[in-house]
């Protein structure tokens, strides 16, 4: 299969500067991180304002790749990581939907965004609460035993 290449569209700036450092899921924090785009991308943030979320997917660039099983917290056994959120898998995309504060020109200030500083964001978009909210899955997680 052939490889696929992505081109980081901006970087992340946060106080997380190590895995131990961050909050195990963002949503969980109320840390107020940058998302600095690059120059070449800053355009396609025009009316990004309109959102009060985003949905952010970005390279964990530090995550262990060669791993298939993970222990969830809370749990004692390990389960195939697709399974699960960690970040150590085969290709290790992060998504977090994150608040946006305001933005600064080419600077997103967002709060939610568990990713370590200096971490690539791969895309950015609007979140949709009719599209990306599944009404029978609102009350927590729903998992099919």
């Amino acid at each position: 299969m052939a490889a696929i290449e992505c081109i980081p569209i901006g970087i992340v700036r946060s106080p997380y500067r190590v895995r131990s450092d961050a909050p195990r899921q963002g949503r969980l924090a109320d840390t107020v991180a940058e998302i600095c785009v690059l120059e070449t991308y800053a355009a396609g943030l025009e009316g990004i304002e309109r959102s009060s979320h985003l949905i952010v997917l970005y390279w964990l660039d530090r995550a262990e790749r060669g791993l298939l099983y993970a222990k969830p917290p809370g749990e004692t056994r390990e389960r195939g990581v697709f399974s699960t959120r960690s970040p150590a898998r085969p290709n290790p995309i992060g998504l977090g939907i994150v608040d946006l504060v305001r933005r600064e020109g080419d600077v997103l200030v967002v709060r939610g965004l568990d990713a370590l500083d200096g971490t690539p964001v791969l895309d950015i978009k609007p979140y949709s609460p009719e599209i990306d909210c599944i009404p029978e899955a609102t009350g927590g997680w729903h998992i099919k035993r």
